[in-house]
């Protein structure tokens, strides 16, 4: 399939892209620039130079696609509209004519990325029919969900997915987690005892292809690997790994607000979520939990800083 991508060059959609080319799908990787132009295309992607903020950069390119993936935020003031306006630019151009031959009678698809804090906090598990409680950092996620979600038909087939806290490789909130830890402090923000929902960056790419790959697939999709695990439960796991035991402070919440706003009621929410709709796909993530791989992925995260 010919699949459109965002965010080719973030941390999810990098992971997405080496899953479509594996699969041998043909990715045009929307870029800003020349330099992410070729390192898409060293990674058998055809890059096209635009921006979010101007979808007739992109628009003649996203005419000729089978699907749209769209993994891309940008985190300037203006991201939420742009990450509105980008939604409503590729449902357009799913919904034109395609400018060459595309899929015999299969019906486009646009898959778009939201993530598990729009569940809010959960007392029990939640799966992908809990209704939805988002805290204030992610609450205009709601909207752009809805709007995807609604657009689904006989034409078109959409999906939301919602990731957890993503790990591997060296960026992300796991990442910066074993940065302060291999640098002896680690600021958890509450008492560590909220569960983190996380997944592994390569499963998580996985869910994304099976998606793309699936004409019946459509709604939301939880992606986490079940692991249940503490923040507490993280830090304890990953210090028999570093040069030295790491002193943990707990900061107070009212503290982190005054300091990080409402990032810090993210990092302090406690979840435990299943991906129910996923692994009926037949969806099953390779890791289970960050402890259970923690000299794995400290190392990738080391070898991914070098």
């Amino acid at each position: 399939m010919r699949i459109f991508l965002t965010g080719a060059t973030g941390y999810i959609g990098s992971a997405v892209l080496d899953a479509l080319v594996r699969a041998g799908h043909q990715v045009t990787a929307l870029v800003r620039d020349n330099e992410k132009a070729a390192r898409v295309a060293a990674r058998g992607a055809h890059p096209v130079v635009g921006s979010l903020s101007d979808p007739e950069s992109y628009r003649a390119m996203a005419d000729a696609q089978d699907g749209y993936i769209h993994t891309a935020f940008d985190t300037s003031s203006t991201g939420v509209a742009n990450d509105r306006q980008t939604i409503d630019a590729l449902l357009a151009a799913a919904r034109r004519p395609r400018t060459s031959n595309g899929l015999n009678g299969a019906p486009r698809f646009f898959i778009y990325t939201s993530g598990i804090w729009v569940i809010g906090r959960t007392s029990e598990p939640a799966d992908e029919s809990t209704p939805l409680n988002p805290i204030q950092l992610v609450a205009w996620r709601v909207e752009h969900e809805r709007l995807v979600l609604e657009a689904n038909d006989a034409q078109l087939r959409t999906a939301v997915v919602r990731p957890g806290v993503v790990y591997g490789g060296g960026t992300g909130i796991m990442s910066d987690l074993f940065k302060m830890a291999w640098n002896g402090l680690v600021r958890v923000i509450g008492d560590g005892n909220n569960h983190w929902p996380t997944v592994y960056d390569r499963d998580l790419a996985d869910l994304y292809a099976r998606l793309a790959a699936d004409d019946s697939a459509s709604g939301v999709f939880h992606a986490n690997d079940e692991g249940d695990e503490t923040v507490n439960d993280i830090v304890s796991a990953i210090s028999p790994y570093l040069p030295h035991k790491p002193d943990v402070r707990y900061v107070p919440i009212e503290e982190a607000r005054t300091k990080m706003g409402p990032y810090a009621d993210a990092l302090a929410l406690d979840q435990i979520v299943r991906s129910t709709r996923s692994r009926a796909l037949g969806w099953n993530p390779s890791l289970h939990s960050v402890g259970g791989n923690a000299a794995r992925l400290l190392e990738e995260w080391r070898a991914s800083r070098s």
